[in-house]
């Protein structure tokens, strides 16, 4: 949800973080919203936007865990959010948990996909762009530049950003797990918190996901972004006509909906999303639909990796004209 844009006036310094970073002065200005586990602030840094996560003191652990894979593996990427620095600062007596990053005006897909009505170049762009970062956190990188294999565990449009360039970047990594082949090392962190009911493949409302298996997490990941495709291609315009945004399963659970509501649909009904019909007559985007199926299947070492999700979304888009601009 979003806040009403309020101004906060004072002028705050940030203790140095503890990669030795340095200090940030920082004028917090508009809120940019709030959720279940923190805040959002876009804040001045150095005349540049910046953007200033406050978790809440009961989402400690993703805080660390964000902090933690950031600061011990290279993530540059242009589809990985850009982290800046982290700190933990005392206002009021109380600890406050920062997580500072790039900032990016157009929010998250969730929000600008409540805006904008998509052309397929559009909506190509967006979905191509995701899948780069979903392939680049779950691939492992050898050598001194290197990085482990990185499943998102809580992937959705709300933890998508949209960039100025109007390709995606994916943030939040609280509950990400990470893998090394090499030293065949799990690391899955210690966040109590589970990820987002609406997005959670059936094996983990079943409760049968092998936690002891990486490969088991990056199939979840794959469900997930199978998800977020759909809520892409509802709003796009095929033959000029596209529909409401509306999340995932709108129309079949309640809006905030329990483990159980969703354990129901998926793994006792086996419902997907409903696809619209139109989709189906425009031959790039009935590929996107295809590839949405291939997400879902219900045996989860069936779907397709993400790296094939990247190469055949990057197919289809260079089978379209050049991206138009928005509306």
């Amino acid at each position: 949800a979003s806040l009403p844009v309020s101004l906060l006036s004072a002028t705050m310094a940030l203790n140095p973080p503890r990669s030795g970073f340095l200090m940030l002065l920082m004028t917090l200005g508009l809120t940019q919203g709030k959720g279940r586990y923190g805040e959002v602030w876009r804040g001045l840094w150095h005349g540049e936007s910046v953007a200033v996560k406050i978790f809440s003191s009961r989402d400690e652990q993703s805080w660390f865990r964000e902090t933690e894979i950031y600061n011990t593996v290279l993530l540059r990427h242009d589809n990985i959010l850009g982290f800046i620095a982290s700190d933990m600062t005392s206002r009021n007596s109380s600890t406050q948990l920062w997580l500072i990053t790039h900032y990016h005006e157009h929010g998250s897909l969730y929000d600008f996909l409540q805006r904008q009505t998509l052309e397929p170049q559009l909506a190509l762009r967006l979905a191509v762009s995701a899948a780069c970062g979903l392939a680049h956190l779950h691939v492992e990188i050898f050598g001194t530049q290197g990085k482990p294999a990185i499943a998102h565990r809580d992937l959705k449009s709300r933890n998508v950003l949209v960039k100025s360039n109007l390709q995606c970047c994916i943030a939040d990594l609280g509950l990400a797990v990470m893998h090394s082949q090499g030293s065949d090392y799990l690391d899955i962190g210690h966040n109590p918190r589970v990820g987002t009911k609406r997005y959670m493949a059936p094996e983990v409302l079943e409760e049968k996901i092998r936690t002891d298996c990486f490969e088991s997490y990056k199939w979840t990941d794959v469900w997930a972004f199978g998800l977020v495709l759909w809520e892409i291609a509802r709003r796009t315009i095929v033959n000029g006509i596209v529909e409401d945004y509306r999340p995932p399963f709108y129309d079949v659970v309640p809006n905030d909906p329990s483990f159980e509501d969703m354990k129901k649909v998926v793994c006792v009904d086996q419902q997907t999303p409903t696809i619209p019909n139109r989709l189906a007559a425009d031959p790039v985007l009935s590929g996107v639909v295809q590839m949405m199926r291939e997400c879902w299947y219900p045996n989860p070492s069936a779907r397709l990796t993400a790296l094939r999700i990247k190469k055949t979304l990057q197919k289809l888009s260079n089978s379209l004209e050049k991206p138009k601009a928005i509306h």
